[in-house]
């Protein structure tokens, strides 16, 4: 009985294998379920989860928590030393991106917005980016009525507000933190409902310090890692630019 088992789960890494050697699906792409595939294989949980063992020993497939099992591959790093946009930092690491534009509209922006911006009217633009094809992240910029009348949807289809906004910009504060997917952001980035994303909310200032953009980001938590670099070796925990929240 004990060899009948043995044999079974590597039948299904073999067929998973397969699969995923044909391109059934990307890298980063979850997989089915532990208990979707054994009802598709008609193997206990035990027998698949061994089988996924086997392809994770292999490097083809990795687990994490609040994700379930995803195909391997290396993580998109995003470097936060200087100020770029997401399709320049993904061009540099030889990935195809892509945006698709969910929400075009001039709004009353949250109250948080507008007390950074200053305004009570605000262009709104939603947007998914895809790296290769895969949801990478939703990405929601608000900015003010009058900058943001100057651009049109099919615009920020293809070039960022850093192009297209008429006022030289000066830096941008970042603040990342970790937080759970939300049903619809869970939606868009094909991830369970709850599962760990990033959270990064990027406000834009223009050359004399006035805040012009506020953008945020999620990212699919087992897809993306944020690097800074260290140019000097100092007596602290934290690198130049960063400084911990409480």
């Amino acid at each position: 009985m004990r060899q009948v088992r043995t044999i079974r789960y590597r039948q299904i890494a073999e067929e998973l294998r397969a699969r995923l050697e044909g391109g059934e699906f990307a890298v980063g792409r979850l997989l089915p379920s532990e208990a979707e595939l054994s009802a598709g294989y008609g193997a206990s949980r035990v027998t698949v989860r061994k089988a996924l063992e086997v392809l994770r020993a292999e490097g083809l497939v990795d687990a994490r928590q609040g994700f379930g099992w995803f195909v391997a591959g290396e993580p998109v790093r995003q470097p936060l030393a200087r100020l770029g946009t997401l399709e320049a930092q993904l061009a540099e690491l030889g990935v195809r991106s892509e945006r698709r534009i969910l929400d075009f509209a001039f709004v009353k922006p949250p109250a948080a917005v507008r007390r950074v911006l200053g305004v009570d009217r605000a262009l709104r633009v939603g947007r998914l980016n895809l790296a290769d094809g895969e949801p990478f992240a939703r990405v929601t910029v608000f900015c003010p009525e009058d900058l943001g009348a100057l651009v049109s949807r099919a615009q920020v289809t293809e070039s960022s507000f850093h192009d297209l906004l008429p006022v030289e910009l000066g830096g941008a504060v970042q603040t990342i933190g970790a937080a759970a997917a939300s049903a619809s952001d869970a939606e868009l980035l094909g991830i369970p409902v709850g599962s760990p994303v990033l959270r990064c909310e990027r406000v834009t200032a223009d050359s004399g310090g006035q805040p012009v953009l506020i953008a945020e980001y999620v990212f699919p938590g087992h897809r993306t890692e944020f690097t800074v670099a260290l140019p000097h070796v100092e007596s602290s925990i934290a690198p130049s630019g960063l400084r911990l929240v409480e």
